[in-house]
């Protein structure tokens, strides 16, 4: 099993950009696909990018699709996803997950953060 830490949030303005972490402990990281997802209020948990234990496949929702880059370094057990351009829909709890596939929907994954708070506004 794994442990996630998520890191990074904050406030910003539209925009603005944002590199969220996650850090695992545990397990063995190198083996986990890890996904970030989102959760604004009174609206259901969305995928938003994952990527496969090595790295090689990434996969982004539409919806930040060409602004956002979700990265990793399984020596410093941390994933990373870079948002650039930021707009007031992005404002929402965001989660990282690790699991044994990295596919968009959340019952894919076995572990989860708790989340770090992203808000976007003017």
């Amino acid at each position: 099993q794994v442990q996630l830490v998520e890191s990074g949030g904050g406030l910003v303005q539209p925009g603005g950009s944002l590199r969220l972490s996650c850090a695992a402990s545990g397990g063995t990281f190198s083996s986990y696909g890890v996904g970030w997802f989102r959760q604004a209020p009174g609206k259901e948990r969305e995928f938003v990018a994952s990527i496969s234990p090595t790295g090689i496949n990434r996969y982004y929702a539409d919806s930040v699709k060409g602004r956002g880059t979700i990265s990793r370094d399984n020596a410093k057990n941390t994933v990373y996803l870079q948002m650039n351009s930021l707009q007031l829909e992005d404002t929402a709890l965001y989660y990282c997950a690790a699991g044994s596939s990295w596919r968009p929907t959340p019952t894919q994954y076995d572990y989860w953060g708790r989340g770090t708070q992203v808000t976007v506004s003017s």
